[in-house]
Parts: C-alpha cells; structure tokens; sequence
C-alpha cells in the first residue's frame, strides 16, 4: 500500500509539472502598427467629435489586422485588411479621402512588401482603383514588376477584377474645400495610411497609401510607392511605413536607411528609426515612421506636431494616439 501511495504521489506531482510547463508555454509573438497621418494635428484645433471619430477608426482597422493575425493568417494579409479601412474612410488621405492636386484630380499611391522574400508591388498615379493597396499586391503577386503608374496602373487593377470607382467617388467635401482655400504649406501634410506587422510565423510586413500632397502638381509622385523611401520591409531587420514630406524621405531614402543602420550597423529599431528621421528634419522635411522587427518590438518616431498611429499586440488591446504628447 505505501508502495503504491508513493507511486501515486509521483504520477500527481509528474502530471502538475507538465501542467505547469504548458502554463508557462510563451505566447505566440505577433503585433501590428499603422500611422493615419503626420502633420500639424494639435489637440486645441480638434473637436471631441473629431478626435473621436478618427480613434474610432483608427481602432477599428487594429482590430481588423489583429483578427488576421490572432488566426494564424499572414502580416500581408493583415496589412492589407487594416489599410483597407483607412482607404475607405474620409477621415484619412488615401481612398475616399485623398486629396485633390492642383488640376482638381485624385491622384494615389500605394505599395506593400513581403519581409520574407523582398517581394514587393506598388501602384502611382491611379484614379479609378477604390483600393490601391490591393492593386499594390496584385502587381507584386501577378507580375515581375515592382512598380505601375498612371492609367496603365488603372487598367492592370481593372484586369485582375479589382473594384474601379469613377473619379467622383473619391471627393469629399472637406478636400475639395481644402484645394479650393489653398491652405498653407504646413496645414497641407495630412493623410498618407499605412501599416505594418508581425506574423505568428516570424514573417513581417509593410504597406501604405497615400492621396499625395494637397495642391500637389498632376503627376507628382511621392515616396509612398518607392520601395525603400516611404515603403520597405525584412524579415532580417524591420519594416517600415512613412508618411510626411515626401520628397525629403525620397532623398534620404528613409524606410531602407533604417533597415541598412540595423543590419550594418546592429542599430536598435527605436535608435535606427529616431536617427533618420532627425536627418529628414536636417533636410528640412517633417513626418514620421512605424516600424516593427521580427522579435515584435516596435517604434513609431515623427518630427511633425502630431501623427495618428497606434499598435495592437497578442494581448488584443488597442492603442490609439494622436498628439505629440501621447
């Protein structure tokens, strides 16, 4: 009898040992960041239906990817998804939303890149695709190419069944008076959506969207479709979507600079991210980045005096933040 009672105390104390090591099992890693937009976004200018309305959305496209994520599915799949309500919503500039140019034109930009194969698609100039971060992945996924502009751009999306919208859809009163007032050169950097994000399997990746620069001359083309400026994602390093002065993080080739000062350099994000975007400020641009690497951390720094961002981890909490001081 005692024989089997010491038996029966091991087999307890075996079975609460294994118990506890499925208890202590880590969670799976995966987290997703998107930006809404940088510029001059002070909290004195914003009603509280305004800030509302955009953290509402703003949470609801966290939500969206981290639905994707929290299944299994792909950082691709989720970045996609998140953008897609900021594209079809006229809170932000990119879809619905976008800006008018200086000939009364909507005019946008996508792209996106797989962090896991340095695949990436992106679209310029197109006036007739409701969702250009879908177009973005199509060329990147049906073609050879990285990048499509103007109406070729507009007839690929149409050919792979994408949903076309005539020019109308894209106006918003708001953006329309916006052009029509001229405003100035600082109160124009609005809008530009992106994201980027870490999958269960390790995987990162990176897109944005953009209606360009109000007032912006037709054709101009800003760093949001340049893979590596205002796009750029590997799984080796991080991934990266901008938003601001386009020009000034064409020049410094902002998204890449921050991967390449990780890899060659063994920078952190945080101190990667924060160090180009001081040498966008040295240049005379103001923006910002969200940026995530493969071990889930990430960094969100911007120079302008308010970006829309916020991140959702594996824990299923959103965060929303607007103001400099967040």
């Amino acid at each position: 009898m005692k024989i089997f009672n010491n038996n029966l105390v091991a087999i307890i104390i075996l079975v609460l040992s294994i118990s506890q090591f499925i208890e202590a099992k880590p969670k799976e890693k995966f987290a997703l960041v998107i930006h809404g937009g940088a510029g001059t976004i002070l909290k004195k200018n914003m009603t509280a239906e305004k800030e509302a309305a955009y953290r509402a959305k703003l949470e609801e496209s966290l939500k969206v990817g981290y639905k994707i994520l929290s299944s299994g599915g792909t950082a691709l799949d989720a970045v996609e998804a998140a953008i897609h309500i900021m594209e079809d919503s006229p809170l932000f500039n990119a879809g619905k939303g976008a800006v008018f140019t200086n000939a009364g034109t909507n005019e946008l930009d996508a792209a996106i890149m797989n962090g896991a194969n340095l695949k990436a698609g992106a679209v310029a100039g197109v006036k007739t695709v409701k969702n250009p971060i879908t177009a973005a992945r199509k060329v990147m996924e049906e073609t050879w190419h990285v990048l499509l502009a103007g109406e070729g751009a507009d007839k690929f999306a149409e050919e792979q069944g994408l949903e076309i919208v005539g020019p109308k859809y894209f106006y918003t009163e708001r953006r329309w008076k916006a052009i029509q007032k001229r405003k100035s050169k600082e109160e124009e950097k609005y809008g530009t959506v992106g994201c980027v994000a870490l999958d269960k399997q390790g995987n990162i990746a990176a897109g944005t969207s953009t209606g360009g620069m109000t007032n912006k001359r037709w054709g101009r083309v800003g760093d949001v479709p340049i893979i590596g400026a205002g796009t750029y994602a590997n799984n080796e390093t991080c991934a990266v979507s901008a938003t601001g002065t386009g020009e000034y993080f064409i020049r410094a080739a902002v998204a890449h600079d921050i991967s390449a000062l990780m890899e060659y350099k063994r920078y952190s994000l945080i101190k990667a991210s924060k160090k180009v975007i001081q040498k966008v400020g040295i240049l005379g641009g103001s923006g910002g980045v969200i940026c995530i690497d493969a071990k889930g951390n990430i960094a969100m720094p911007f120079n302008s005096k308010g970006m829309y961002r916020g991140y959702i981890k594996s824990d299923g909490k959103p965060v929303t933040l607007i103001y400099k001081n967040d």
